[in-house]
C-alpha cells in the first residue's frame, strides 16, 4: 500500500477490510476480504481502474478470475494458478515440468506413509494446503515427526489435506520475489526473511518476524540469473498448461553448497519480504503493475533501487503463533520516529484506542546507509511500541551486519 501511495500519480487508493494504519493512507471498505461477490460489486460501483490483491485466500478461491470477468483489472492470478501456493504438491508437480530444482519429497495421506517417507533427520513436513505460514514443521526425531503427522493428518489441523514430506536442505534461505505478466517475469531485490518465533531461529515456524534487504553475496545480476532459472521456467510451464500467472511470483529459495533449491512459492506479496523490499524502490511501481496487466505487459520495464539497506521487524502478539491473543491495547505509536515506517497487520480500533487484533501485529521499518544503521533504527523505533505479551526477534539482519564489517 505504502509504495502506492508514493506513486508521483497520486493515486485514489481503496482498501478493504483494511485496519487503522491503512485507513490513513487509503478510504477503507467495510468488506471480507473473503467475499469475493461484495469486492466485485465495489470494484465496479467504484469504477476501479486496478485491484491489486493482498492476501492468498481470496485469490486461490478465484478473485482474478471474477474481476476479470467483471472488467476489472487485476494483479493478481487466476485460481488456477494460484494453486502454486494454495497446494504444495501441485507446487512441486510445476517444478518437476519446469526442471526447477527442489528439495526431495514424497506426498502421503497417512500417518504410517509419511513416516515411513523419512530418509533422515531433521526432515521437513508440510501442510498441503493454506496454513498462512504456520503448516511447516522440521521436526528433528521421530517424536517429532508423529506428532506432526499427527496434527496435520488426523486432527486436521489445516484441512483435509495430504502432507508434503521433504528432506531439509542446509544453506543460506533467500526469498526473491518478482513481478509477471504471463509471459515474462522481472525480479524485484531480494530480502531474507526470519521464520522461526524465537531468537536463533527457535521456537514453531510463523509467517515471518522479520527480514532485511538487499541480501550479501546476492547483487541484482545474480537475482535476475536467478528469476531466470526459477521463475520463468515456472511462467513457461504454466503458460504451456493453459493458466497464465499474471501477478507477484514469490520463490522461497534456498542457496545450498549444490546449488539454489526452491521451498515453495507464494503468489502474491508476501510479508514481512516487502516491507524491506519495496521502501528501497525508486521506480513507480503503480506503472509497473499496470504494465504487467495490458498488451506488452513488463517488455522494457526496468526498476531502479535505491543502495540503501531495509530492515523489518515483526511485533507479534503474546501467544503468537499458536494462539495469538488479541484486543491488546497498543502505545507509542505516536512516539515513533519520522524517519521508521509503521505498517499495519494485526490491528484494530476499539473504544478510540489501536489495539491487537491478530498474530503479528505490526511492522517496524528502517532505512539505512549499512546494515547495521539500519537495523539500529528499526530496533529504536520498535523500542518505543509497547502491548502485553509483545514479541520481538533481537536477531533480525544481525548476520548481514556482521558480513559488512
Amino acid at each position: 500500500m505504502r509504495a502506492l501511495v508514493r506513486s508521483p500519480r497520486r493515486p485514489e487508493l481503496l482498501c478493504a477490510p483494511g485496519n487503522p494504519g491503512i485507513a490513513a493512507d487509503a478510504r477503507v471498505l467495510d468488506i471480507d476480504a473473503g467475499d469475493i461477490d461484495a469486492l466485485v460489486v465495489a470494484a465496479r460501483d467504484e469504477r476501479v481502474d486496478l485491484v491489486v490483491p493482498g492476501p492468498e485466500v481470496p485469490l486461490v478461491a478465484g478473485l482474478a478470475d471474477a474481476l476479470v470477468d467483471a472488467g476489472v483489472a487485476c494483479f493478481g492470478p487466476s485460481a488456477a494458478a494460484a494453486r502454486l501456493e494454495g497446494s504444495k504438491a501441485h507446487a512441486k508437480e510445476v517444478m518437476a515440468a519446469a526442471g526447477v530444482s527442489t528439495a526431495r519429497f514424497r506426498v502421503v495421506s497417512r500417518v504410517q506413509e509419511g513416516m515411513a517417507a523419512i530418509e533422515r533427520y531433521p526432515t521437513v513436513i508440510k501442510a498441503d494446503g493454506l496454513a498462512a505460514g504456520k503448516g511447516v514443521v522440521i521436526a528433528s526425531d521421530a517424536g517429532e515427526a508423529r506428532a506432526a503427522l499427527e496434527a496435520m493428518l488426523e486432527q486436521r489441523r489445516f484441512g483435509d489435506a495430504p502432507v508434503v514430506v521433504e528432506e531439509h536442505l542446509v544453506g543460506e534461505e533467500l526469498s526473491l520475489l518478482a513481478l509477471c505478466d504471463g509471459e515474462r517475469a522481472l525480479a524485484l531485490a531480494p530480502a531474507q526473511d526470519y521464520k522461526r518465533v524465537g531468537d536463533g531461529d527457535t521456537g514453531p515456524n510463523t509467517g515471518g518476524m522479520g527480514a532485511y534487504s538487499p541480501v550479501p553475496g546476492v547483487d541484482a545480476a545474480r537475482a535476475a540469473t536467478l528469476c531466470a532459472e526459477i521463475h520463468q521456467p515456472v511462467l513457461d510451464a504454466l503458460r504451456a498448461a493453459g493458466t497464465p500467472f499474471v501477478g507477484v511470483l514469490y520463490a522461497g529459495l534456498m542457496l545450498t553448497a549444490e546449488g539454489p533449491r526452491t521451498l515453495e512459492f507464494n503468489v502474491r506479496f508476501g510479508d514481512p519480504e516487502t516491507q524491506a523490499v519495496l521502501p528501497r524502490l525508486r521506480s513507480d511501481l503503480l506503472e509497473a503493475l499496470e504494465r504487467a496487466c495490458t498488451p506488452g505487459g513488463l517488455a522494457g520495464v526496468e526498476l531502479d533501487w535505491t543502495s540503501e539497506w531495509a530492515v523489518t521487524l515483526v511485533l507479534a502478539s503474546a501467544g503468537y503463533p499458536t494462539a495469538p491473543h488479541i484486543g491488546d491495547v497498543i502505545s507509542g505509536l505516536d512516539a515513533v520516529p519520522d524517519d521508521v515506517e509503521i505498517t499495519h497487520a494485526g490491528t484494530a480500533r476499539r473504544d478510540g484506542v489501536i489495539v491487537t487484533a491478530g498474530g503479528r501485529v505490526l511492522n517496524v521499518t528502517a532505512l539505512g546507509r549499512d546494515p547495521a544503521d539500519a537495523r539500529s533504527a528499526a530496533y529504536a523505533g520498535a523500542q518505543v511500541i509497547a502491548f502485553d505479551g509483545q514479541q520481538l526477534r533481537q536477531d533480525i539482519a544481525l548476520r548481514a551486519t556482521e558480513l559488512a564489517r
